[in-house]
């Protein structure tokens, strides 16, 4: 009788050398079809209503004036201030409306290679940029990712359609894996700062990581992380919605007695006897602290946070995230008093 496939509970003791979830698991469209991610910031390109066109149209927003062309403009867009004080007959153009541009930065560096509970964190971060793609996708709409490793960030064309989302998913997901101490030093507060030159264009960011930099012991909420600041920088002028995966392990230690404790990123390792219960019990309490951290840093950031985790329903996670966040971000994004969107 053959033996049941281990899957993702092998990234423990080695990284894995493929995905652990088929694109058709990914996330299932038709659970989704209801939800819908409201971008409620003002982007470039000016929402007309509530749809985003395929092509630009007329738009609702004024441009500058010019010299009407007779049999070619439309006369109910004449511009008769400009016209009484030129004499000559002037009609003013409409902004044209564009499509909405979603990027999503995928962290893939060796920390996301690991998963207890059938699925890997970089799988589950596949996952998620799936479930926010199908969310967002309206026609026209533009979706594209990048991919950040140790010593390099790869770039995913943004392209519009369903079609065009799933040939990324299936690039993302047929990524050679990065194996444990590559070389690199490339960080993720590196990641978001090349996100955030690359595209000027404002729109929605997503950005899937552990939100774990190597070397970093710090656990005080008012410390932020290396990665803070890239991060408010890049909420100045975009949505952005940061997606922290975690394993269940990483927060609560089994009991299996004793334990290599080692770091994928850095040389660093240790044993820990997790029958210690008070041993246990510290570590638990310190992993609660660097998420807390975590937490509260892109709170400051302005960022949307959701947590996955790889022992539970990541649709089921993100569809309760985007009820609530319906509930609150028109409240939550109105301009100070005074100022005008």
């Amino acid at each position: 009788m053959p033996s049941k496939d281990p899957g993702a509970a092998t990234s423990v003791l080695r990284a894995p050398t493929g995905p652990t979830v088929p694109l058709s698991k990914l996330a299932p469209e038709a659970a989704l079809r209801r939800l819908e991610l409201t971008i409620v910031r003002r982007l470039e390109g000016f929402l007309h209503g509530d749809h985003l066109g395929l092509l630009p149209g007329p738009g609702s927003d004024t441009n500058d004036a010019r010299i009407y062309q007779p049999g070619q403009d439309d006369v109910r867009k004449m511009d008769w201030a400009v016209t009484a004080r030129t004499t000559v007959p002037h009609v003013r153009d409409t902004m044209a409306d564009r499509e909405l541009e979603v990027w999503a930065l995928l962290d893939v560096t060796p920390s996301m290679n690991w998963g207890t509970e059938g699925i890997t964190k970089r799988d589950l971060g596949i996952a998620a940029i799936a479930t926010i793609g199908f969310l967002s996708q309206k026609m026209g709409d533009r979706f594209g990712g990048m991919l950040m490793k140790p010593d390099e960030m790869k770039r995913l064309q943004a392209r519009s359609g369903r079609t065009a989302l799933y040939g990324l998913l299936r690039k993302m997901l047929t990524e050679p894996i990065v194996p444990d101490n590559g070389p690199g030093n490339f960080e993720l507060a590196d990641g978001i700062e090349q996100l955030s030159r690359s595209y000027r264009r404002r729109g929605m960011r997503v950005v899937v990581s552990d939100f774990l930099t190597a070397g970093d012991r710090e656990l005080d909420p008012d410390v932020p992380p290396p990665w803070e600041r890239a991060l408010r920088r890049l909420s100045v002028r975009n949505q952005v919605l940061c997606i922290e995966v975690v394993d269940r392990h990483e927060l609560e230690f089994p009991d299996v007695g004793e334990m290599l404790i080692r770091d994928p990123e850095t040389s660093f390792m240790r044993y820990i006897n997790t029958s210690d219960t008070a041993a246990r019990h510290r570590m638990d309490a310190a992993s609660k602290a660097q998420r807390e951290r975590i937490k509260t840093s892109l709170r400051r950031a302005g960022a949307g946070h959701i947590q996955l985790r790889t022992d539970r329903d990541w649709v089921a996670d993100i569809a309760r995230f985007v009820l609530n966040y319906r509930r609150v971000a028109g409240m939550l994004h109105q301009p100070p008093q005074g100022v005008s969107k």
